[in-house]
């Protein structure tokens, strides 16, 4: 029966072997020589096959078996690394698109339970009050423990109009909290304006998309025609609100940036293993432009580029909202405001394995122009406001606490975690207050869309009194 199974898993380990220099990105390691395969560990690999297959209490199918082993080997490199079956593969090639089916979280995995990373605004899970860092560990009356991330996330998909129940764990809560969410065709507008008064505009990103970079400059031209219909003199701030803006395509960070730096200015770099992974991207259209398109930028108005600015993040604000921040930040071309950002600082390639299947891979790291590192650090505020006039801020999860996370290659592990934030005198609580993050500070869940530009967002508040400020000095 021994030797049957050697026998059986020494074609095992050929077949192994043959697959991994036929696949896709075989490419990727031939540019670094020929490596030679690990025939041991495959053997092993093997012996694990072969006993599952006569000796599991239930048949399984060969399919899912290297599915499930492809699935763990890249769910244990990090916590951005995964395999694209079919459906989430199809997923992913909609969703830059800005048209998706589902409830509309960004989540990962965290000790064997889903965890929200963000809810994208104006969707079911945002209005349900869905938050980031709550862990979902059961889905209806199905426990979350023991499915993998794909699996979870295809419980939470479905046709629109069906309702799902979330059972969650939330931090200071002392019981589980249980959320019905009926699922929506989610389509994201990514970009939104409002004069926020007179003379100062606001200009918001949810999701960089397709279309994100040349929406902003369509936005941009907006804001400069309702501010001469309110008989204004011409724009004198703008605020770029990236908060809780969880990413999304490099190109329209790259565009984005562009919009509001000289034209070649460096925006962002990029370093992996292999050559394709080192490189410079600047605000030219080579860089943001896709498909030949005709370049946007020639409809951005000439005060883009110098108009005073301040950018808004938080701890949502990550991947390519910490791109265009570090750009901003890096050239003085504004002033970034808030608290420190998620710190997603790594490149995702994705590799298709068949027409349907593919690998989403880190590859490499994003450095900001001066060569700062992003990963498990974020971008620091100049100037750290909290979200209340009582000087608290919702904790939120960060790259640096998700399990497995890229390290900060530029400054070592323990200075990639944020530090928590310096409060000036003017954000404490004042007497009496309730700054200290206990009950008082509790924030209520969404029960209404994200209200442009509101009067009551102290952030925006502080950013628009620090607009003015400058116009005081520049005078």
């Amino acid at each position: 029966m021994r030797s049957k199974l050697q026998q059986i898993g020494l074609v095992l380990v050929g077949l192994l072997a043959g697959v991994a220099l036929s696949v896709n990105f075989s490419a990727i390691a031939q540019k670094n020589g020929t490596l030679p395969l690990p025939v041991e560990e495959l053997r092993n690999f093997a012996d694990v096959f072969n006993a599952i297959k006569q000796g599991y209490v239930e048949p399984v199918e060969d399919k899912q078996l290297i599915t499930h082993a492809i699935s763990g080997m890249l769910a244990n490199l990090d916590p951005h690394s995964a395999y694209l079956d079919a459906d989430a593969f199809k997923d992913l090639q909609v969703s830059t698109q800005g048209e998706f089916g589902g409830l509309g979280i960004e989540v990962g995995m965290e000790d064997g339970l889903v965890k929200v990373v963000a809810p994208i605004e104006d969707t079911p899970a945002w209005r349900a009050g869905v938050k980031a860092g709550d862990l979902i560990f059961k889905l209806d009356d199905t426990p979350v423990k023991g499915m993998t991330l794909n699996d979870a996330v295809k419980k939470m998909r479905g046709k629109p109009k069906t309702s799902i129940r979330l059972t969650i764990l939330r931090k200071n809560e002392a019981k589980p909290i249980e959320i019905t969410i009926e699922r929506a065709v989610i389509k994201v507008q990514s970009v939104k304006s409002k004069l926020a008064e007179t003379g100062y505009g606001y200009l918001r990103i949810t999701q960089f998309q397709e279309e994100t970079a040349s929406d902003v400059v369509k936005h941009l031209d907006k804001l400069a025609k309702a501010d001469a219909e309110a008989k204004g003199t011409g724009l004198k701030g703008l605020v770029l609100d990236l908060r809780n803006d969880p990413g999304g395509l490099l190109h329209a960070a790259i565009g984005v940036s562009a919009a509001f730096l000289p034209p070649n200015s460096a925006v962002v770099s990029t370093d992996g293993r292999v050559e394709d992974a080192k490189r410079k991207y600047t605000a030219a259209s080579e860089d943001y432009l896709r498909g030949g398109r005709e370049d946007f930028m020639k409809s951005l108005p000439e005060w883009a580029r110098s108009v005073p600015m301040i950018v808004l993040v938080n701890g949502g604000s990550a991947s390519a909202s910490e791109i265009v921040a570090g750009a901003l930040q890096d050239h003085k071309r504004a002033v970034v405001m808030g608290t420190p950002t998620f710190g997603k600082g790594s490149v995702q390639t994705v590799l298709p394995l068949s027409a349907k299947t593919a690998i989403k891979l880190t590859t490499a790291r994003y450095y900001t122009p001066s060569g700062r590192s992003i990963q498990a650090k974020g971008i620091e505020p100049d100037i750290v406001v909290e979200e209340s006039v009582n000087g608290g801020s919702r904790e939120r999860l960060r790259e640096a606490d998700l399990e497995r996370h890229l390290a900060n290659d530029k400054e070592g592990e323990e200075a990639g975690k944020p530090a928590a934030p310096k409060k000036d005198k003017a954000d404490k609580a004042p007497a009496g207050g309730k700054g200290d993050g206990k009950e008082g500070d509790k924030e209520e869940p969404h029960t209404a869309p994200f209200e442009l530009a509101s009067k009551s967002d102290y952030q925006l508040t502080q950013a628009l009194n620090l607009l003015k400020a400058l116009q005081v000095i520049k005078k």
